[in-house]
């Protein structure tokens, strides 16, 4: 694979390469407003939920997951992402653990050598895909210099079109220098990578997202992409923001989560950062448009 700029992240899911990348953006806007509330006349329907409910040290459901593994050389990250529970497994308190830590039990081999570090990222392709609708997940963040978290949807098509012609919806990412920041990212043909379309929120007084739970969403509709945290609009995106590039967001998509070790964006753990590391999801939601 060839790495189109050196904000790629991309790795192996099982002969197809999946993608997710994002940039340095903007922080919140001005006048972030609450999320609005449903309206019409259908009521939303839930077409995906996984409230990861199970006893602890369980894996994840394999009806609506898929666990990938191997290491990702486009980005620079330096973890291995393992199979089974051995860096995703359930809590018994409902919730999803995705544990990075510092070590290489099954001495695996990365791009730079042995592996530094092990992490996890699931995916629900051909499990699960959705055109349009509501996409959430209520998570708490690692925190430390090196983490990358992320929540994001791909294109179904990618084995058939490639990236970024799939089309990516970043829902949420996180990256350890910015433990008050979040970015939602758009990338598509002619504005992926560093030029990605999107914005930044930040929580308000120096709180950081790893000090407690927050609700990441986007409500999805045709020729429509808007974000929120914690039920607060921060952007909304149309065809209008693209400058006449194509619009790839109008056909089923795939859900991804990860948790990242370094890579070109985030840079490399430090002296500072402490291991274990994880990522907590509380649970993962998605309904039709009402």
């Amino acid at each position: 694979m060839t790495v189109h700029t050196s904000w790629r992240r991309r790795a192996a899911l099982s002969t197809v390469a999946l993608a997710c990348c994002a940039s340095a953006l903007a922080g919140l806007p001005a006048g972030a407003s609450a999320a609005p509330s449903p309206t019409g006349s259908t009521a939303a329907a839930a077409t995906f939920t996984d409230d990861f409910n199970g006893a602890a040290g369980s894996a994840v459901d394999g009806s609506k997951w898929q666990i990938e593994t191997g290491d990702n050389v486009n980005n620079h990250e330096r973890q291995y992402y393992t199979s089974g529970n051995n860096n995703a497994a359930l809590d018994g308190q409902g919730n999803l653990v995705i544990t990075a830590r510092k070590e290489n039990p099954g001495n695996y081999q990365c791009w730079y050598g042995r592996c530094e570090y092990t992490s996890a990222r699931l995916n629900t392709s051909g499990k699960f895909t959705q055109t349009y609708g509501h996409v959430e997940a209520r998570m708490k963040v690692p925190r430390g210099q090196g983490m990358w978290p992320a929540f994001w949807i791909l294109g179904a098509d990618i084995g058939n079109v490639g990236w970024p012609q799939s089309g990516e919806i970043d829902v949420m990412e996180n990256v350890g220098f910015e433990p008050g920041t979040v970015h939602g990212t758009l990338h598509g043909p002619g504005y992926s990578g560093s030029g990605g379309i999107g914005a930044g929120y930040t929580l308000p007084g120096g709180e950081a997202f790893s000090d407690k739970f927050h609700t990441f969403a986007v409500d999805w509709s045709p020729n429509k992409v808007t974000w929120s945290v914690d039920g607060n609009v921060y952007q909304t995106r149309t065809p209008a923001d693209l400058g006449g590039k194509q619009w790839v967001f109008d056909k089923p998509f795939f859900l991804i989560l990860n948790l990242a070790v370094g890579g070109y964006w985030p840079g490399d753990p430090d002296g500072s950062t402490s291991f274990p590391q994880q990522l907590v999801v509380d649970y993962v939601h998605v309904t039709t448009n009402n």
